[in-house]
C-alpha cells in the first residue's frame, strides 16, 4: 500500500507517515512521564548483564553499634578516648513480591556536606525499585553477602543502581554509612583513615551472627557470610583493600599522626604487622575497588601490595584527578602481583565511576558546581556507566561467588575500541579498556 501512495500521491503518503511518527512519539513520552527513569534501569545499550535477576528486591534499615572503638577524633596524645561506634546499614535481599505489589521506594538523601558551611545540607528524595520491608525469599538461598562501603563523604545510597539490581540477582548486599564520614556527620579525615577497614570487617561479623539460622532477624537463615565480597568506592577502595590483604606503608601511618595527634593507631595496619594479619577475614572471596584513594599519598607500597591475595576488580577513570590513575589506580593494580585481578578503565573519565548519576535537584540555579560535579563524568553519561558497571560486577561476582561460567565476558580485547566486546551491543563497546592478570 504504502508503494501505491508513493506512486500516486507522495505528499500524502509523506503526511500519514508523519503522523504516524508524532503517533508513536507521543505515545513513547506519555510511557516516559508514567514511567519514569528510575536509577539503574537499563538504557537502549546496556550490555547484556546489566539487565535485572528473577529476583524481587526488599529493603531494610538497620542501626548496629560497634562497642569500644577509638574515638580518634576527640582523642589527645597520650590519652585515647574510646566511644561505642554508631553504623547503619541499608541491607538489599531478594524477596518475596506479589504480582499485585509495585516495587517502588522512595530514598532520602540529601545534597551538601554538614562541615563546609559553603554547601549546606539540602534534603530530597530519588526513587528506586525495590519494596520496603517485603518478606524475604529464602528459597534458593542462603545467598553470598556483598558489603558496600561510599566514598568520603557520601552514605549508604550512593549507588542503588548496582545495590538493588545485585540483590535481584541473588545476594544480600549490605550498604555502610561510615559514621563521621557520611554528608550528615563529616568529620575529620582521620576517622576515615582508620575506621574504613574495621567498619567493613565489624559488618561483616555482625552479619554473619544476624544470618545465623537460628538467628531471630529477617536475616536469619537469608545469606551466607562464608562466601562474602567488598565493594568499595574512592575512600570506599581504600578500606576494602587494606581489610583484605593490602597492609599499609610506614608512611600512611606517618600521614595519619599527623592528622590525629600523633596517634599510631593505623600502625597496627600497617604490612608485616601480626595484628593486622590476624584481622584479615577468609571469608572474603572477591573485591570490587571503584576509584581507590591513597597510592599518590604514599598509603602502599610494594611491599603492602603484596599482600593483596584475593581476587580483585578494579574500576578507573584515565584522567582520575582525585586517585589517580597511572601512579594511583594502574599503580595498585600493577603492585597487586599475588592477586588475580581485573582493571576496568573509562577512557577520559575523572573519579566518579561508581556513584548514582547527579539528581535533578542539583540542577537547581545557585547551587554550587560541586553538588552536580559529586557525581557527574564530564565526558560519560553517568546512566551509561552504571549499565556498564552492573554488567561487569555481575559478572566478576558471578563467577567468584557462585562459580558461574561467565568467563567469556572477560575474554575480550583489551581496547573496546578493536572489537566490539562479548555482551556489548554492536558499535556500543568504545572508550573502555580491560586489563587482567594472574599471580
Amino acid at each position: 500500500m504504502s508503494q501505491i501512495l508513493t506512486n500516486q500521491n507522495p505528499y500524502q503518503f509523506m503526511k500519514i507517515r508523519f503522523l504516524f511518527i508524532s503517533f508513536l512519539v507521543s505515545l513513547t513520552v506519555a510511557h516516559a512521564q508514567n514511567n519514569p527513569f528510575v536509577y539503574g534501569d537499563l538504557l537502549p545499550d546496556a550490555p547484556e548483564m546489566a539487565a535485572r535477576g528473577q529476583y524481587g528486591v526488599g529493603v531494610q534499615t538497620l542501626k548496629l553499634v560497634n562497642p569500644n572503638q577509638l574515638d580518634v577524633i576527640h582523642s589527645k596524645k597520650g590519652k585515647d578516648s574510646l566511644y561505642n561506634r554508631p553504623l547503619t546499614v541499608e541491607i538489599w535481599y531478594p524477596a518475596t513480591v506479589e504480582k499485585n505489589q509495585v516495587q517502588s521506594i522512595d530514598y532520602e538523601e540529601v545534597m551538601g556536606t554538614s562541615n563546609d558551611p559553603k554547601r549546606p545540607l539540602i534534603p530530597f528524595k530519588f526513587k528506586g525499585r525495590a519494596l520496603r520491608n517485603a518478606p524475604s525469599n529464602k528459597t534458593d538461598g542462603p545467598y553470598p553477602l556483598v558489603i558496600v562501603s561510599h566514598g568520603y563523604v557520601g552514605s549508604r545510597f550512593l549507588m542503588t543502581y548496582l545495590t538493588e539490581n545485585l540483590a535481584s540477582k541473588g545476594y544480600v548486599v549490605v550498604a555502610i554509612d561510615h559514621t563521621e564520614s557520611t554528608f550528615r556527620d563529616a568529620a575529620s579525615f582521620a576517622s576515615t583513615l582508620l575506621n574504613r577497614p574495621l567498619d567493613d570487617l565489624f559488618v561483616l561479623k555482625e552479619m554473619a551472627r544476624l544470618g545465623n539460622k537460628d538467628g531471630k532477624t529477617f536475616l536469619a537463615g537469608l545469606l551466607n557470610a562464608d562466601n562474602t565480597a567488598l565493594i568499595g568506592y574512592s575512600m570506599g577502595g581504600y578500606g576494602a583493600l587494606n581489610a583484605t590483604g593490602a597492609g599499609f606503608s610506614p608512611q600512611a601511618a606517618v600521614f595519619f599522626g599527623q592528622m590525629a595527634s600523633g596517634s599510631d593507631a593505623l600502625k597496627v595496619r600497617t604490612a608485616g604487622n601480626e595484628v593486622y594479619q590476624s584481622t584479615l577475614d577468609p571469608r572474603i572471596k572477591a573485591v570490587v575497588a571503584f576509584a581507590p584513594w591513597g597510592m599518590e599519598r604514599g598509603v602502599w607500597d610494594s611491599t603492602g601490595l603484596k599482600g593483596l591475595t584475593v581476587p580483585t576488580f578494579f574500576v578507573a577513570g584515565s584522567q582520575d584527578d582525585i586517585s589517580g590513575y597511572e601512579k594511583g589506580i594502574k599503580a595498585i593494580y600493577n603492585g597487586a602481583v599475588n592477586a588475580e585481578r581485573f582493571m576496568l578503565t573509562y577512557a577520559n573519565a575523572r573519579h566518579n565511576v561508581a556513584p548514582n548519576p547527579p539528581p535533578a535537584e542539583s540542577l537547581a540555579p545557585g547551587l554550587p558546581l560541586d553538588e552536580y560535579l559529586r557525581y557527574a563524568e564530564p565526558a560519560w553519561n553517568e546512566r551509561r556507566i552504571n549499565n556498564i558497571n552492573q554488567h561487569f560486577v555481575t559478572v566478576f561476582l558471578g563467577i567468584k561467588l557462585k562459580g558461574l561460567d561467565y568467563h567469556k565476558y572477560l575474554e575480550v580485547k583489551q581496547d573496546s575500541n578493536e572489537a566490539t566486546w562479548k555482551g556489548f551491543k554492536p558499535r556500543t563497546s568504545v572508550g573502555l579498556e580491560l586489563r587482567h592478570a594472574k599471580p
